[in-house]
């Protein structure tokens, strides 16, 4: 490392460390987040365990309105390990936020109150100091539906649950997980997310056809790397921009660039084109950054993602789509029913992306109903809402008559 770089690494440390000690500042400066401790009948009966940064935070605000919900019926509070994440959470989550800077806070927040069940969004390794307790149920419910290796990790068999968007998905963890039964650790709750009204943020061209491109992001491992943002990505989005027939959304997973700078260059040069183009452009050029996803969904009429979550969220809208091809040949693709019957896209055609967009449009069948009953079981209004609320009910009542028993207490 020469003295330039050293130097650099130096101030971004000392940076760093100054963020922390300010964040520090703001925590103990509200009492609300690390007091959160209410008595009586408000008693926190749930939690979602959030131990990461805000880079992750895109992985807990998809479950912030099916919480709500819950917690009308059960308070729930947001237990977080991270102070800037904690500063950052309470000025935007509709939920209480706890910090628990050490696990003897989590252990005065567990005497001190009745949680009976605690969820997890992710896979991060502190999961495992909140899941040492053994009074809770402790359930994951993870960040989205996809083929994705994540998605059959051995990591699930340490929760008492595992909440399942649908039948595919317990296929998936039958065919990936030895010694484990699928039936009795599962529950089917589809994806209570599409029964969530998002407000969107801009307006579209009426008469222009919305593109939604969704890509995923580098991935930290060699069979994690689906994204398409260089292979596909900046081919497909100049394609697009120079056709000018269309409405573009181009929403970057929130971890695009995090590993690989080549990839964080590509994003950098599609915003720089998006930006420059849209004030002449007939259609809306959308560089989108929103924090909620789901709007997105009820304004585009076709969606170009990656193997990811995004491409079954879009599924269930009957909506055309294109799931585009890893480059890498040592990205874990399975061979599994929506891969297999969803158009795919090559990166070697992205340049063409408008001609195969239309061809796409003009179809005149783009149901996949018993897909979409195979991944989320029943997409009418609420039926996902009101199974997950009903197996999470089910469950607390369930933790708090174990724990309640003379057996367990002997």
């Amino acid at each position: 490392m020469n003295l330039v770089s050293a130097t650099k690494t130096i101030a971004r440390f000392a940076t760093k460390k100054l963020e922390t000690r300010r964040a520090y500042a703001e925590v103990y400066s509200n009492p609300s987040i690390y007091l959160a401790q209410p008595s009586g009948n408000g008693r926190y009966r749930a939690a979602l365990y959030f131990a990461d940064a805000m880079v992750n935070a895109y992985q807990a605000r998809q479950w912030y309105e099916p919480l709500r919900q819950l917690a009308q019926m059960f308070p729930l509070v947001i237990i977080v390990r991270n102070p800037e994440t904690a500063t950052a959470l309470i000025k935007e989550s509709p939920l209480p936020v706890f910090y628990a800077k050490t696990i003897g806070d989590i252990e005065n927040l567990l005497t001190s109150q009745q949680i009976d069940a605690v969820f997890y969004v992710n896979q991060n390794i502190r999961n495992f100091q909140m899941m040492r307790f053994n009074s809770p149920a402790h359930i994951f419910i993870c960040h989205g539906e996809s083929e994705k290796a994540y998605m059959w990790s051995n990591q699930m068999k340490a929760y008492d649950y595992v909440f399942s968007a649908g039948v595919a998905a317990q296929e998936r963890l039958s065919k990936n997980l030895t010694r484990y039964n699928v039936h009795d650790r599962t529950r089917l709750v589809g994806r209570p997310q599409i029964d969530v009204d998002y407000p969107a943020p801009i307006s579209v061209n009426p008469a222009l056809p919305t593109v939604l491109y969704a890509p995923t992001w580098e991935g930290d491992r060699p069979s994690m790397r689906y994204g398409s943002v260089q292979s596909h990505g900046v081919a497909l989005i100049e394609s697009l921009i120079k056709d000018g027939g269309f409405n573009l959304i181009f929403r970057p997973h929130p971890r695009s660039g995090i590993n690989d700078s080549s990839y964080r260059a590509a994003l950098d040069s599609i915003q720089s084109r998006l930006t420059e183009t849209n004030a002449d452009s007939a259609g809306t050029l959308f560089y989108d950054e929103s924090p909620q996803w789901g709007w997105q969904w009820a304004m585009s009429d076709i969606c170009v993602t990656d193997i990811s979550a995004v491409a079954y969220d879009f599924l269930a809208t009957g909506k055309p789509l294109l799931i585009t091809k890893p480059l890498s040949a040592e990205a874990s693709v399975d061979n599994s029913p929506a891969l297999s019957r969803v158009p795919s896209l090559a990166s070697q055609h992205s340049a063409n992306a408008p001609e195969i967009i239309r061809e796409r449009l003009a179809q005149t069948d783009h149901s996949y109903t018993d897909l979409v009953e195979r991944y989320f079981g029943d997409t009418t209004k609420n039926a996902s809402m009101k199974r997950f609320l009903d197996a999470s009910i089910e469950i607390i009542e369930e933790s708090r008559s174990l724990n309640e028993s003379p057996e367990l207490a002997s």
